[in-house]
């Protein structure tokens, strides 16, 4: 059953009411709400092992990327029975406990961009069957962020200096995996083994985020402060958090264009670390399932 603006449709056994298709949502470019729903339900294999079993933040665009939109960590009161959810405690004394979406199959994923849900952002534990949340942390991330002046290629240098140090360093992890922020940065995950606590893993990325902005004080900041960053790239070592989340590996991203916070092999992040165009690292929908199609999910070794 279909009207103008409507389409009923069936998923995995599951019904679903797909609305406004038409809708543009990042004028500029002419994308649709019919193509973001396209590209999630092409990019879903690769995408929900990263979703799957961690609490999920939808940042929504009603009216498109050119007005405000909002973050939603409540699951709707109108979701589905079939939408998972799982209770987090309030990380402030005294908060409220907040039922967030869990998104870990197509149809929950497709209902969820139906909503005009453009990124989808998650943290660094996943649920389980554990009883106490938030859980310990599965990564450590460094969030690199270039300031004025700076671009994504100065954030592929420091990407080889943090790797340098990180091997040195003996971490209990192994491999490091860098992936776009799908904006202007770079982010590099850390697998983490045994039993961290969220304490060593925030100490571990402060110290080398201080490490390297003294050893590379005209390009790299560990401090937040903006009057700070012109020419360098900042190390955000403060996501590593329980209660702070990270744009998840596959969203896309609410700029004037349909970029895509993408997964890189690390030849890409050194060989950029050279020099060259900062736009080679601007993928947009089409061009990430292409790269998926060819060389799989270069993040896969950290989904759960």
């Amino acid at each position: 059953m279909a009207s103008h603006d409507r389409v009923d449709v069936e998923i995995d056994g599951r019904r679903l009411s797909l609305s406004h298709l038409d809708k543009v949502l990042f004028p500029s470019t002419g994308f649709t709400k019919g193509a973001l729903l396209d590209y999630y339900r092409r990019i879903a294999p690769v995408m929900l092992p990263h979703l799957g079993d961690r609490p999920v933040t939808l940042r929504r665009y009603p009216n498109g990327v050119e007005d405000q939109g909002f973050f939603e960590k409540h699951v709707p009161a109108h979701a589905p029975k079939w939408v998972r959810s799982v209770t987090v405690p309030s990380s402030t004394n005294g908060g409220a406990d907040v039922a967030y979406t869990m998104i870990g199959d197509l149809p929950s994923l497709l209902w969820a961009a139906n909503l005009d849900s453009i990124e989808f952002h998650v943290p660094l534990w996943h649920a389980g069957g554990r009883r106490k949340l938030p859980a310990p942390p599965d990564h450590v991330v460094f969030d690199l962020d270039p300031g004025p002046g700076t671009d994504i290629v100065d954030c592929c240098r420091v990407a080889v200096w943090i790797a340098s140090e990180v091997e040195g360093s003996q971490w209990p992890g192994s491999g490091i995996y860098p992936k776009t922020s799908g904006s202007k940065g770079l982010q590099l995950y850390l697998p983490v083994s045994g039993r961290p606590t969220w304490e060593r893993v925030k100490e571990y990325a402060h110290h080398m985020a201080t490490t390297l902005a003294s050893d590379h004080p005209d390009a790299v900041v560990s401090s937040m402060r903006r009057m700070e960053r012109h020419g360098k790239v900042l190390i955000d070592w403060s996501q590593n958090s329980p209660s702070k989340t990270t744009v998840a590996a596959y969203s896309v991203r609410a700029r004037p264009e349909p970029s895509v916070s993408t997964p890189l092999a690390w030849e890409e992040v050194a060989k950029a670390a050279g020099g060259g165009d900062p736009n080679r690292f601007r993928f947009l929908t089409d061009q990430v399932v292409a790269r998926v199609t060819r060389g799989g999910d270069r993040f896969a070794p950290l989904a759960r």
